[in-house]
């Protein structure tokens, strides 16, 4: 909206008729587009009608005050189109001006020869006293354009007030409520009746999400919420404040969407058809929903976190806190603030508003504690605690926080055998083993290969720019006689591998596998062959060798677990088939 001297209309009547008494001349005023304004005589209840007078026009575009002493005559009026009916005799035009801007002319008029007389006589200091005057009118209109331009900062205000996804409240110096918008209102679940009342806004000294946290009272009513304190100061020299905030309840919210990273992984996401990979599903879903905490144990590049994931997903806390920290990652001084994190000024160069810690992120959800075996033993100490009490403090602070959370922990390493070693706490390890899950090797499990081998093909045909329609049996047969030591992960950039070298093929064969993997320098060379003469009948039959093969190995490795585990590997095959064999030899 455009503004005008219309605007301030009774304000330039009101210094229009003080001119007209006091020098007893008729006045008139115009604004920036020839409108009148106000005026007095001939020129009164005229506002808004256009003036035609070319005097005031090339005052508009010159700034030039003129004096006309013989109206009509005067160059200026040569072009006028009321030319023909001017009555005037004297005619005098000031600019108006507001910043420098030409906003209207001010104009005196004189009617009979005695007004023109009067005025000429002192002209100066008429002429002086007209520009005061339009001088007073240029500053009326400033502070009337100041004033609207603070009208529309407020409105702008409110609407960004009223649109922002966050509750704001407006108050006084005094603590006194002049606004909160709708957000604010369905937050605290209180209506407009509580402007004007006061409220108490109190620092926890306290931070979430490098958030502050804030008590606020509100008619005896206490809200625990999020956010900042603004303090401004307006033009009437009045100190407001504006507080920002969200509850924490949409701060753990967004801490869950952050955390669990849409990485949702379920038992549908474990690959293979062995009997150890079907029991591991079944027991994920068995212990899925309990609170205990998890011990999972297994080789590296076997897939633990893919199970915590998956015990995570099936559980009632899906939709909470997932957060993975590696204990052999993080360098021990800065291990203990990111697990238990820290308040501000805890230890020379923390973070100005503290800092949560990985236990306090998770609260409410799953954390997953992996290589824990690698954790150095005084923080052990806290972690049993931990678990015990359900409560942290984060360093430097002496309030507990409650923790509502389950606990998953990984490790790769024989944790007994640390324990004899004393690297590691033996009532820890009884904590975190209630529920147990051990992940057998991928060569004891050979029959997972081929399913595991299919659906990475499935992925790297999603991600890449080729497609491999198949696989040759010579590389499956290679693929199973390969003893693994890297695991899942070790297979995995096997066939990352051979997809980078298939270039235009639509299939993997042998020509693509590592040389590592044709020397099968994976499988220990060393096995037990059963003494076999040349003439032996049974040699046409290999059920009937294999067979003697495992009464021989049995001999000299016995039956135990262990020893049947020995032999699997030295066939190159995995337990659960030893066991079949057995079965199926009638071997007791």
């Amino acid at each position: 909206m455009e503004i005008s001297l219309l605007h301030i209309r009774e304000d330039v009547n009101r210094y229009a008729n003080i001119i007209s008494n006091m020098i007893n001349v008729d006045v008139g005023v115009v604004d920036k587009n020839m409108l009148r304004v106000t005026g007095t005589g001939l020129y009164k209840n005229i506002e808004g009608v256009s003036a035609l007078g070319n005097v005031y026009k090339n005052t508009l575009e010159t700034g030039k005050t003129h004096i006309i002493e013989n109206p009509r005559n005067h160059e200026l009026c040569s072009q006028c189109r009321d030319r023909e009916n001017c009555q005037e005799k004297l005619e005098i035009s000031t600019p108006i001006y507001c910043q420098n801007e030409i906003i209207g002319v001010l104009g005196l008029v004189c009617f009979s020869n005695e007004q023109k007389k009067k005025i000429i006589m002192n002209i100066d200091s008429y002429l002086n006293f007209t520009k005061q005057i339009a001088e007073f009118i240029g500053i009326k209109f400033f502070e009337f354009q100041e004033k609207m331009l603070q009208v529309d900062k407020e409105r702008t205000l409110r609407a960004v007030i009223d649109n922002i996804n966050k509750g704001v409240i407006v108050s006084d110096k005094n603590n006194k409520i002049v606004s909160i918008n709708e957000i604010a209102r369905k937050k605290l679940k209180i209506g407009l009746e509580c402007i004007g009342e006061t409220m108490s806004i109190v620092s926890q000294n306290d931070y979430l999400m490098n958030e502050e946290i804030f008590k606020l009272l509100i008619f005896e009513r206490e809200f625990n919420v999020v956010g900042k304190l603004i303090s401004i100061n307006s033009f009437d020299n009045k100190k407001n404040n504006i507080f920002i905030f969200e509850d924490i309840k949409k701060i753990n919210k967004n801490i869950a969407e952050i955390t669990n990273n849409n990485n949702v992984i379920t038992i549908d996401d474990i690959y293979g058809n062995s009997i150890a990979t079907k029991n591991l599903k079944e027991n994920i879903l068995k212990v899925a929903d309990t609170s205990s905490t998890v011990l999972i144990t297994g080789e590296s590049g076997t897939g633990k976190e893919l199970v915590a994931r998956s015990l995570h997903s099936h559980s009632s806390r899906s939709d909470k806190p997932f957060v993975v920290i590696n204990c052999s990652a993080i360098p021990d001084s800065l291990l203990e603030s990111e697990l238990f994190g820290y308040v501000k000024g805890a230890f020379t160069g923390a973070n100005n508003s503290g800092r949560m810690g990985k236990f306090e992120l998770a609260n409410t959800g799953v954390i997953f504690l992996d290589e824990i075996g690698d954790m150095p033993l005084y923080l052990q100490a806290k972690i049993l605690r931990v678990i015990q009490e359900k409560k942290i403090e984060r360093i430097g602070s002496n309030k507990s926080i409650d923790l509502d959370i389950k606990i998953i922990a990984a490790t790769n390493v024989d944790l007994e055998k640390k324990i004899k070693e004393q690297k590691f706490r033996s009532d820890l390890y009884y904590r975190l083993n209630v529920i147990p899950i051990k992940l057998l090797p991928l060569r004891e499990r050979k029959e997972d290969i081929l399913p595991i081998v299919e659906k990475l093909i499935n992925k790297y045909n999603r991600i890449s720019n080729k497609y491999i329609s198949s696989i040759d049996e010579e590389v499956i047969r290679v693929l199973s006689n390969y003893n693994w030591p890297g695991n899942i992960r070790e297979l995995e950039n096997v066939i990352e591998l051979m997809f980078n070298m298939s270039g235009s093929s639509h299939i993997l064969s042998r020509d693509f596998l590592p040389e590592s993997i044709l020397l099968n320098k994976g499988i220990k060379k060393t096995c037990i062959l059963p003494v076999i003469k040349e003439d032996d009948e049974d040699l046409v039959d290999f059920e009937i060798l294999e067979k003697r093969y495992i009464l021989q190995a049995l001999k000299k490795y016995g039956d135990s677990t262990d020893g049947k585990k020995a032999i699997s590997n030295k066939m190159g095959i995995g337990l659960t088939t030893l066991y079949r064999k057995m079965k199926k030899f009638e071997i007791d």
